[in-house]
Protein backbone atom coordinates (compact mmCIF):
# COMPACT_ATOMS: atom_id res chain seq x y z
CA UNK A 1 0.00 0.00 0.00
CA UNK A 2 2.76 2.17 0.75
CA UNK A 3 4.43 1.99 -2.85
CA UNK A 4 0.75 2.72 -4.29
CA UNK A 5 0.09 5.68 -2.44
CA UNK A 6 3.75 6.67 -3.34
CA UNK A 7 3.43 6.05 -7.04
CA UNK A 8 -0.07 7.65 -6.72
CA UNK A 9 1.41 11.34 -5.96
CA UNK A 10 3.97 11.19 -8.31
CA UNK A 11 2.25 12.57 -11.21
CA UNK A 12 0.47 15.10 -9.18
CA UNK A 13 4.07 16.10 -7.95
CA UNK A 14 5.49 16.57 -11.88
CA UNK A 15 2.45 18.21 -12.96
CA UNK A 16 2.60 21.08 -10.30
CA UNK A 17 6.32 21.19 -10.99
CA UNK A 18 5.91 21.74 -14.66
CA UNK A 19 3.66 24.03 -13.87
CA UNK A 20 5.67 26.17 -11.62
CA UNK A 21 8.74 26.00 -14.42
CA UNK A 22 6.30 26.74 -17.30
CA UNK A 23 5.55 29.96 -15.55
CA UNK A 24 8.82 30.91 -14.43
CA UNK A 25 10.13 30.59 -18.24
CA UNK A 26 6.66 32.40 -19.21
CA UNK A 27 7.85 35.11 -17.11
CA UNK A 28 11.44 35.11 -18.53
CA UNK A 29 10.53 35.34 -22.27
CA UNK A 30 7.81 37.50 -22.07
CA UNK A 31 7.52 39.97 -24.17
CA UNK A 32 8.55 37.84 -27.28
CA UNK A 33 6.54 39.90 -29.32
CA UNK A 34 4.34 43.04 -29.91
CA UNK A 35 1.61 43.90 -26.56
CA UNK A 36 -2.08 45.19 -27.61
CA UNK A 37 -3.42 47.89 -25.76
CA UNK A 38 -7.45 47.73 -25.79
CA UNK A 39 -9.28 50.64 -25.38
CA UNK A 40 -13.16 51.27 -25.50
CA UNK A 41 -13.68 54.75 -27.10
CA UNK A 42 -12.78 56.75 -30.90
CA UNK A 43 -9.96 58.51 -31.44
CA UNK A 44 -8.95 62.29 -29.81
CA UNK A 45 -10.89 61.12 -26.84
CA UNK A 46 -9.83 61.04 -23.33
CA UNK A 47 -9.25 57.25 -23.51
CA UNK A 48 -7.37 57.40 -26.62
CA UNK A 49 -4.61 60.18 -25.97
CA UNK A 50 -3.92 58.71 -22.29
CA UNK A 51 -3.67 55.17 -23.51
CA UNK A 52 -1.37 56.01 -26.92
CA UNK A 53 0.63 58.17 -24.01
CA UNK A 54 0.99 55.06 -21.43
CA UNK A 55 1.42 52.50 -24.84
CA UNK A 56 4.31 54.70 -25.55
CA UNK A 57 5.68 54.81 -22.47
CA UNK A 58 5.58 50.82 -21.77
CA UNK A 59 6.88 50.10 -24.78
CA UNK A 60 10.39 51.72 -23.82
CA UNK A 61 11.08 49.15 -21.17
CA UNK A 62 9.74 46.03 -22.23
CA UNK A 63 11.66 46.46 -25.44
CA UNK A 64 8.46 45.86 -27.70
CA UNK A 65 5.94 48.04 -29.52
CA UNK A 66 2.36 48.39 -27.43
CA UNK A 67 0.02 48.58 -30.29
CA UNK A 68 -3.22 50.71 -29.05
CA UNK A 69 -6.43 49.11 -30.39
CA UNK A 70 -9.71 50.63 -30.09
CA UNK A 71 -13.04 48.44 -30.29
CA UNK A 72 -15.66 51.26 -29.66
CA UNK A 73 -19.09 51.19 -28.60
CA UNK A 74 -21.72 50.48 -25.20
CA UNK A 75 -19.55 53.10 -23.16
CA UNK A 76 -16.13 50.85 -23.95
CA UNK A 77 -17.90 47.44 -22.72
CA UNK A 78 -17.50 46.25 -26.61
CA UNK A 79 -13.52 46.27 -25.82
CA UNK A 80 -13.83 44.97 -22.13
CA UNK A 81 -15.70 41.95 -23.33
CA UNK A 82 -13.08 41.38 -25.70
CA UNK A 83 -10.29 41.62 -23.37
CA UNK A 84 -12.01 39.51 -20.30
CA UNK A 85 -12.27 36.71 -23.47
CA UNK A 86 -8.68 37.00 -24.68
CA UNK A 87 -5.94 34.90 -23.48
CA UNK A 88 -4.19 35.39 -20.41
CA UNK A 89 -0.90 35.63 -21.67
CA UNK A 90 0.23 39.58 -21.28
CA UNK A 91 -0.18 40.24 -24.89
CA UNK A 92 -3.20 41.78 -24.49
CA UNK A 93 -4.47 44.18 -21.83
CA UNK A 94 -6.76 46.98 -21.49
CA UNK A 95 -7.58 50.85 -19.87
CA UNK A 96 -10.09 50.69 -18.16
CA UNK A 97 -11.75 54.18 -17.07
CA UNK A 98 -14.67 55.06 -14.66
CA UNK A 99 -17.14 53.84 -17.06
CA UNK A 100 -16.31 50.27 -16.46
CA UNK A 101 -17.44 50.30 -12.74
CA UNK A 102 -20.31 53.02 -13.90
CA UNK A 103 -21.28 50.44 -16.39
CA UNK A 104 -21.59 47.67 -13.97
CA UNK A 105 -23.88 49.96 -12.17
CA UNK A 106 -25.61 50.87 -15.03
CA UNK A 107 -26.52 47.93 -16.66
CA UNK A 108 -28.45 45.49 -15.66
CA UNK A 109 -26.77 42.46 -17.36
CA UNK A 110 -23.17 42.81 -18.72
CA UNK A 111 -21.73 39.94 -21.16
CA UNK A 112 -18.52 39.60 -18.79
CA UNK A 113 -18.47 40.36 -14.76
CA UNK A 114 -16.36 43.49 -14.28
CA UNK A 115 -14.35 41.94 -11.16
CA UNK A 116 -13.72 38.53 -11.74
CA UNK A 117 -12.64 38.57 -15.66
CA UNK A 118 -9.91 40.68 -15.09
CA UNK A 119 -6.54 40.67 -13.54
CA UNK A 120 -6.28 44.50 -12.33
CA UNK A 121 -2.57 45.90 -12.65
CA UNK A 122 -2.38 49.12 -11.25
CA UNK A 123 -4.37 52.68 -11.83
CA UNK A 124 -2.96 55.36 -14.05
CA UNK A 125 -5.28 58.43 -13.07
CA UNK A 126 -8.08 60.30 -11.53
CA UNK A 127 -9.59 63.66 -12.59
CA UNK A 128 -12.86 65.43 -12.76
CA UNK A 129 -14.78 67.08 -16.04
CA UNK A 130 -15.96 69.82 -17.26
CA UNK A 131 -19.71 71.19 -18.04
CA UNK A 132 -19.11 73.31 -21.21
CA UNK A 133 -21.14 75.02 -23.83
CA UNK A 134 -20.40 76.50 -27.27
CA UNK A 135 -18.80 80.05 -26.81
CA UNK A 136 -21.88 81.75 -28.93
CA UNK A 137 -24.44 79.63 -26.70
CA UNK A 138 -26.73 81.50 -24.38
CA UNK A 139 -25.84 79.48 -21.36
CA UNK A 140 -23.27 81.46 -19.52
CA UNK A 141 -23.32 80.04 -16.38
CA UNK A 142 -24.88 76.44 -14.37
CA UNK A 143 -28.05 79.05 -13.31
CA UNK A 144 -28.45 79.76 -16.58
CA UNK A 145 -28.62 76.15 -17.66
CA UNK A 146 -30.93 75.40 -14.97
CA UNK A 147 -33.14 78.08 -15.29
CA UNK A 148 -33.42 77.35 -19.14
CA UNK A 149 -34.26 73.56 -18.33
CA UNK A 150 -36.90 74.54 -16.02
CA UNK A 151 -38.59 77.01 -18.20
CA UNK A 152 -38.44 74.59 -21.31
CA UNK A 153 -38.36 71.02 -20.13
CA UNK A 154 -37.07 68.86 -22.87
CA UNK A 155 -35.26 70.80 -24.86
CA UNK A 156 -31.57 71.10 -23.49
CA UNK A 157 -29.52 68.29 -24.31
CA UNK A 158 -26.19 66.85 -24.01
CA UNK A 159 -23.67 64.73 -24.58
CA UNK A 160 -21.41 61.66 -23.57
CA UNK A 161 -18.88 59.45 -24.99
CA UNK A 162 -21.52 56.51 -24.91
CA UNK A 163 -24.18 55.00 -22.60
CA UNK A 164 -22.99 53.56 -19.23
CA UNK A 165 -20.21 55.84 -19.37
CA UNK A 166 -19.80 58.15 -16.20
CA UNK A 167 -20.12 61.36 -18.51
CA UNK A 168 -23.46 60.05 -19.21
CA UNK A 169 -24.32 59.25 -15.51
CA UNK A 170 -22.91 62.68 -14.44
CA UNK A 171 -25.36 64.31 -16.78
CA UNK A 172 -28.04 61.85 -15.43
CA UNK A 173 -26.80 63.04 -11.79
CA UNK A 174 -27.13 66.38 -12.57
CA UNK A 175 -30.43 65.99 -14.00
CA UNK A 176 -31.59 64.03 -11.14
CA UNK A 177 -30.34 67.09 -8.56
CA UNK A 178 -31.67 69.75 -9.80
CA UNK A 179 -35.32 68.77 -11.05
CA UNK A 180 -34.36 68.51 -14.73
CA UNK A 181 -35.58 66.98 -18.08
CA UNK A 182 -32.67 67.40 -20.51
CA UNK A 183 -32.02 64.81 -23.65
CA UNK A 184 -29.03 62.70 -23.18
CA UNK A 185 -26.82 62.19 -26.85
CA UNK A 186 -24.71 59.24 -26.51
CA UNK A 187 -21.10 58.98 -28.86
CA UNK A 188 -18.48 56.59 -29.61
CA UNK A 189 -16.30 59.24 -28.20
CA UNK A 190 -13.76 60.83 -29.78
CA UNK A 191 -13.47 64.02 -30.90
CA UNK A 192 -17.64 64.41 -32.21
CA UNK A 193 -19.12 65.41 -28.91
CA UNK A 194 -16.92 68.45 -29.20
CA UNK A 195 -17.40 69.57 -32.39
CA UNK A 196 -21.20 68.78 -32.07
CA UNK A 197 -21.62 70.92 -28.91
CA UNK A 198 -19.27 73.66 -30.70
CA UNK A 199 -22.02 73.80 -33.48
CA UNK A 200 -24.79 74.09 -31.56
CA UNK A 201 -26.15 70.78 -32.47
CA UNK A 202 -25.89 69.94 -28.90
CA UNK A 203 -26.74 71.96 -25.82
CA UNK A 204 -23.67 71.08 -24.04
CA UNK A 205 -21.56 68.63 -22.55
CA UNK A 206 -20.04 66.66 -19.66
CA UNK A 207 -16.73 65.75 -20.39
CA UNK A 208 -12.88 65.34 -19.65
CA UNK A 209 -10.35 68.13 -19.98
CA UNK A 210 -8.71 66.09 -22.33
CA UNK A 211 -10.66 66.97 -25.64
CA UNK A 212 -12.12 70.27 -24.09
CA UNK A 213 -9.33 72.45 -22.87
CA UNK A 214 -7.88 73.28 -25.95
CA UNK A 215 -10.92 74.10 -27.69
CA UNK A 216 -11.83 76.62 -24.06
CA UNK A 217 -8.56 77.99 -24.40
CA UNK A 218 -9.00 78.50 -28.03
CA UNK A 219 -12.17 80.19 -27.58
CA UNK A 220 -14.46 77.74 -28.95
CA UNK A 221 -16.28 76.38 -26.08
CA UNK A 222 -17.03 78.21 -22.65
CA UNK A 223 -16.35 76.33 -19.64
CA UNK A 224 -19.68 76.72 -16.84
CA UNK A 225 -18.63 74.59 -13.91
CA UNK A 226 -15.73 71.34 -12.66
CA UNK A 227 -17.34 68.65 -11.38
CA UNK A 228 -14.93 68.25 -8.40
CA UNK A 229 -15.21 70.00 -4.99
CA UNK A 230 -13.00 72.27 -5.73
CA UNK A 231 -11.71 74.37 -8.54
CA UNK A 232 -9.36 72.84 -11.18
CA UNK A 233 -5.51 74.42 -11.23
CA UNK A 234 -5.99 74.10 -15.26
CA UNK A 235 -9.49 76.04 -14.90
CA UNK A 236 -9.14 77.94 -12.03
CA UNK A 237 -11.59 80.99 -12.44
CA UNK A 238 -14.42 78.37 -13.25
CA UNK A 239 -16.20 77.37 -9.83
CA UNK A 240 -17.43 74.04 -8.85
CA UNK A 241 -21.06 73.17 -10.13
CA UNK A 242 -21.63 72.19 -6.52
CA UNK A 243 -21.26 75.66 -5.77
CA UNK A 244 -24.71 76.18 -7.62
CA UNK A 245 -26.27 72.43 -6.98
CA UNK A 246 -24.72 71.85 -3.57
CA UNK A 247 -23.61 68.15 -2.94
CA UNK A 248 -22.97 67.41 -6.97
CA UNK A 249 -19.47 65.68 -7.32
CA UNK A 250 -18.44 63.38 -9.89
CA UNK A 251 -14.58 61.94 -10.32
CA UNK A 252 -13.20 59.18 -12.40
CA UNK A 253 -10.26 56.95 -13.16
CA UNK A 254 -8.40 55.23 -15.69
CA UNK A 255 -6.27 51.97 -14.63
CA UNK A 256 -4.79 49.05 -16.77
CA UNK A 257 -6.31 45.22 -16.85
CA UNK A 258 -5.64 42.23 -18.48
CA UNK A 259 -8.01 38.98 -18.86
CA UNK A 260 -8.44 36.86 -15.38
CA UNK A 261 -5.63 34.76 -14.27
CA UNK A 262 -2.39 36.86 -15.80
CA UNK A 263 0.41 34.70 -14.99
CA UNK A 264 1.75 36.34 -11.47
CA UNK A 265 5.42 36.87 -13.08
CA UNK A 266 3.79 39.01 -16.19
CA UNK A 267 1.52 40.28 -13.55
CA UNK A 268 4.76 41.66 -11.37
CA UNK A 269 6.65 43.42 -14.06
CA UNK A 270 3.57 45.09 -15.67
CA UNK A 271 2.80 46.22 -12.23
CA UNK A 272 6.03 47.13 -11.79
CA UNK A 273 6.67 49.35 -14.97
CA UNK A 274 3.56 51.37 -14.40
CA UNK A 275 4.23 52.28 -11.00
CA UNK A 276 7.40 53.40 -12.26
CA UNK A 277 6.46 55.19 -15.09
CA UNK A 278 3.37 56.66 -13.41
CA UNK A 279 5.45 58.07 -10.85
CA UNK A 280 7.87 59.64 -13.32
CA UNK A 281 7.76 63.58 -13.20
CA UNK A 282 7.18 63.48 -17.09
CA UNK A 283 4.28 61.55 -17.03
CA UNK A 284 2.69 63.27 -14.24
CA UNK A 285 3.47 66.80 -16.31
CA UNK A 286 2.10 65.22 -19.74
CA UNK A 287 -1.41 63.69 -17.33
CA UNK A 288 -1.98 67.27 -16.06
CA UNK A 289 -1.66 68.59 -19.18
CA UNK A 290 -3.10 66.35 -21.68
CA UNK A 291 -5.65 65.37 -19.38
CA UNK A 292 -6.33 67.45 -16.47
CA UNK A 293 -5.77 64.29 -14.78
CA UNK A 294 -3.87 63.90 -11.08
CA UNK A 295 -0.99 60.95 -11.84
CA UNK A 296 -2.04 57.86 -9.29
CA UNK A 297 -0.94 54.21 -9.37
CA UNK A 298 -1.60 51.38 -7.33
CA UNK A 299 -1.05 47.20 -6.49
CA UNK A 300 -3.31 45.36 -8.28
CA UNK A 301 -5.13 44.70 -5.20
CA UNK A 302 -5.48 48.11 -4.43
CA UNK A 303 -7.21 48.49 -7.96
CA UNK A 304 -9.14 45.94 -7.55
CA UNK A 305 -10.35 47.45 -3.94
CA UNK A 306 -11.61 50.34 -6.00
CA UNK A 307 -12.94 49.48 -8.36
CA UNK A 308 -15.40 47.38 -6.44
CA UNK A 309 -15.95 50.48 -4.33
CA UNK A 310 -16.80 52.65 -7.41
CA UNK A 311 -19.64 50.36 -8.67
CA UNK A 312 -21.25 50.18 -5.05
CA UNK A 313 -20.99 53.96 -4.99
CA UNK A 314 -22.64 54.16 -8.77
CA UNK A 315 -25.08 51.55 -7.91
CA UNK A 316 -25.84 53.70 -4.78
CA UNK A 317 -26.22 56.52 -7.05
CA UNK A 318 -28.45 54.95 -9.96
CA UNK A 319 -30.95 53.69 -6.98
CA UNK A 320 -31.08 56.68 -5.24
CA UNK A 321 -31.08 59.19 -8.34
CA UNK A 322 -34.18 56.95 -9.64
CA UNK A 323 -32.16 56.56 -13.00
CA UNK A 324 -33.82 53.42 -14.79
CA UNK A 325 -31.01 50.67 -15.59
CA UNK A 326 -30.66 49.80 -18.75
Amino acid sequence: MRNVRRYSIQPYAALALAALFATQAWGQTWPAKPIKLMQGFAAGGNGDIIARLVAQKLAEPLHQPVIVEARTGSGGNLASDFVAKSPADGYTIILLTGGHAVSAALYKQLPFDPVEDFTMISLVSQFAFVVATASDSPLKSIADVIAAAKKSPGTLSFTSPGTGTTQHLAGELFKSVAGLDMIHIPYRGGTAPVTDVMAGRVSMMFEAFTPTLPQIRAGKLRALGVTSSARSALLPEIPPVADTVPNFEVTSWMGIAAPAKLPGPILERLNAELVRIVGSTDMRERLAVVGGAEARSSTPAEMRAHISGEIQKWKRVVEEAKIERQ
